[in-house]
């Protein structure tokens, strides 16, 4: 084997060839016009556990490239994943806090956003974003717990009429 093919993938088999068949021939044809028959038979089986070796260390390297190949898509899938749970992470927190700041803000004037805003419905959305899960029991504490604020809350009181 020579230093240039050291890293190139063997070259395709067409079906039914062996390419330790294949490399025997080759050689054959070389020197059998130099050598009679019987030495060239004592010459191929010296010859063959050479290119059995040759053939396994190929065969090893084939095998090496393929682990290689799925361990990077591996790591590829991951770093992916990974990606896709720190952007959900980011988004929920972003969505926590501007629902948070926006029922605060919205106390004052709007008490019914604000129970909307900041009750089980950020829990909720919180869960949904962060955990990628969401049960039906927190849907109907979200809609039993936003009745009762919306019940519980007393409406402003009005002004005086004005005389």
């Amino acid at each position: 084997m020579t230093t240039e093919d050291r890293g190139a993938l063997p070259t395709p088999q067409t079906p039914g060839s062996d390419p330790v068949v294949s490399a025997g021939m080759s050689i054959a044809a070389q020197w059998g016009a130099v050598l009679d028959p019987q030495q060239l038979d004592i010459a191929l089986k010296a010859l063959e556990p050479q290119l059995r070796r040759e053939h396994k260390e190929r065969m090893f390297r084939l095998e090496m490239q393929r682990t290689t190949a799925e361990q990077a898509a591996r790591a590829q899938r991951e770093a992916a994943a990974h990606r896709r749970y720190m952007a959900g992470l980011v988004a929920g927190t972003v969505v926590a806090l501007g629902m948070l700041g926006a029922g605060v803000y919205a106390a004052r004037d709007f008490w019914w956003l604000s129970v909307l805003l900041c009750g089980p419905s950020l829990l909720a959305l919180v869960k949904i974003f962060v955990l990628r899960r969401s049960d039906a029991a927190d849907m109907e504490a979200v809609s039993v717990a936003t009745r009762r604020g919306m019940n519980a809350a007393q409406p402003p009181a009005s002004p005086p009429p004005v005389v």
